[in-house]
């Protein structure tokens, strides 16, 4: 199973979407996504990125965040959202 797999008996009932926003402070630039499994990289005005895309189940975004942490980027927030929508802002 890849990350863009999901198998909804797996996913978190308090978020079956399986797709989170998740903050980090500085600027990432696209070409990161890649290294994110494809999550789409979103650079916000207040200098932080947001990260977003579905995550197969709890196991893979303990893996993400994870990979934040090994490259040093301090985490602002993680932020489950439904459907297609996020809590993507610029401010």
């Amino acid at each position: 199973m890849t990350a863009h797999h999901v198998d909804r008996n797996l996913v978190d009932m308090d978020n079956p979407t399986g797709r989170y926003d998740i903050r980090v402070t500085g600027q990432l630039a696209p070409r990161w996504a890649a290294f994110f499994e494809g999550m789409t990289l979103t650079p916000q005005d207040d200098g932080t990125t947001v990260i977003h895309g579905v995550v197969a189940d709890q196991s893979a975004l303990h893996g993400l965040l994870r990979k934040l942490g090994d490259l040093g980027l301090p985490l602002v927030s993680v932020t489950p959202t439904t459907g297609t929508t996020s809590t993507r802002s610029t401010s």
